[in-house]
């Protein structure tokens, strides 16, 4: 494969910009275009959950770049434009407006788009938490007056993240979630359970295994919820975090294979030409096994950086170990691997009710992923039992409990 004199990467959040750090690192001094839907520098993400939506800090720190290391990159940046559509056979990316961007070898890192309600987006008070804007317009709503009744409907990682940030500011927070425990789907019956009593702990109503029915409104403002069970709540402000769907619109037509996100091989190539990296992304995994998608912050920069070198010739598969955490009052916890629904449980480390504890978990017989609750050096060596892809029986006589599978919800995309 000779080497393209032209590469376009469209979407300039983590992992599209890793990639042109990433190629030119590597030596490439061919044209390279950078192309994000949003008018700022590319940004980290994960922080608008926590510290910017709790305003421990500005949005001046959570740049992956200043002005100038952007600068240096001597890229074409094209900030505040969005790709309306891809034509595969004459390789060229279209924009809004029309304008077309050619290229010899194109990455796709566009990233997600958030789920909303029915009949919440023209209400004022209601958001969702995606981009940098939408945290400054939830952190501003949450400071309008001392006494301000939070909803956060959605439990997963997003919602117990901004829900955690809410009651940090001292405000009255109702998590809802249809399921009957918070991050059920990410880490199974068993570690969501604790996660609910640590939100209940810290004040947090749970509104589990229910859903919202309507919204009440003011003026054009949200006043409160109807819940699917009946129960009506006052709420000023609403946070929807009910998660997101690749941003894969703008491929329609393309003729890319379009399933949930960009259907990739192993080293993340999609057509000719044509890679994925990031949250859209869609590939085999050749350690596990199958077919992932992963919305985590270390995925997308890992994945970037290998598709930066197979765009360069290396054709090397992307087979990593999977890495995630979160941040919830005083709890870190921890993950790596993969968590499969029909998965075994088993305590490698400290007691689920104490606070500071491994689990491990196994899937065919083999170990697939493990997860530390405020035990991240314990964690760290444990990891290797899934990069090992260690029998699922050396562990057994470590672990004082076991539980049999079945008790997971699929976390596998």
């Amino acid at each position: 494969m000779s080497t393209p004199g032209n590469v376009v990467i469209v979407g300039a959040s983590v992992a599209g910009l890793t990639a042109a750090v990433t190629m030119r690192t590597l030596g490439y001094d061919g044209r390279l275009t950078l192309i994000g839907s949003e008018p700022h520098t590319p940004y980290n993400r994960p922080p608008l959950s926590k510290q910017i939506l709790a305003g421990t800090w500005e949005p001046d720190r959570i740049k992956l770049r200043t002005d100038e290391e952007l600068s240096d990159l001597d890229a074409r940046l094209l900030f505040g434009k969005s790709a309306t559509g891809l034509d595969t056979a004459a390789r060229r990316v279209v924009l809004d407006g029309g304008v077309g961007v050619p290229y010899d070898a194109l990455v796709i890192a566009t990233g997600v788009t958030p789920n909303s309600l029915p009949g919440a987006h023209h209400l004022a008070g209601v958001h969702l938490l995606r981009t940098l804007d939408d945290a400054l317009a939830l952190r501003a709503d949450l400071r309008r007056k001392p006494d301000v009744k939070v909803a956060v409907v959605g439990a997963g990682f997003l919602g117990s993240e901004a829900a955690a940030a809410a009651r940090r500011m001292r405000l009255d927070v109702t998590m809802i979630d249809p399921r009957p425990v918070p991050m059920r789907r990410q880490f199974g019956d068993r570690i969501a359970a604790l996660v609910g009593r640590l939100h209940k702990a810290n004040g947090v109503s749970m509104r589990c295994g229910t859903g919202v029915r309507r919204f009440f409104e003011s003026g054009g403002r949200v006043t409160g919820l109807e819940l699917t069970d009946g129960t009506l709540l006052d709420a000023d402000v609403v946070v929807v975090a009910i998660g997101a769907v690749p941003a894969i619109g703008w491929l329609a037509g393309s003729g890319l294979d379009l399933g949930n996100g960009v259907e990739c091989d192993a080293t993340c190539r999609a057509a000719p030409g044509v890679y994925a990296a990031g949250d859209v992304a869609s590939w085999h995994n050749d350690h596990f096994g199958c077919r992932m998608r992963l919305e985590h912050r270390l995925n997308a920069t890992e994945q970037a950086q290998a598709v930066a070198r197979n765009v360069l010739g290396e054709n090397r598969p992307f087979a990593p170990v999977p890495y995630f955490w979160t941040d919830q009052y005083d709890a870190h916890i921890q993950a790596y691997g993969i968590f499969p629904a029909d998965a075994e449980l088993a305590v490698l480390h400290g007691e689920l009710e104490g606070g500071h504890f491994v689990v491990a978990y196994g899937h065919r017989g083999r170990v697939v992923g493990v997860l530390g609750w405020n035990s991240p050096c314990e964690l760290r060596k444990l990891r290797q039992l899934v990069v090992d892809r260690a029998p699922w029986t050396a562990v057994l006589p470590a672990s004082p409990a076991v539980w049999p599978g079945r008790h997971l919800s699929a976390s596998l995309r």
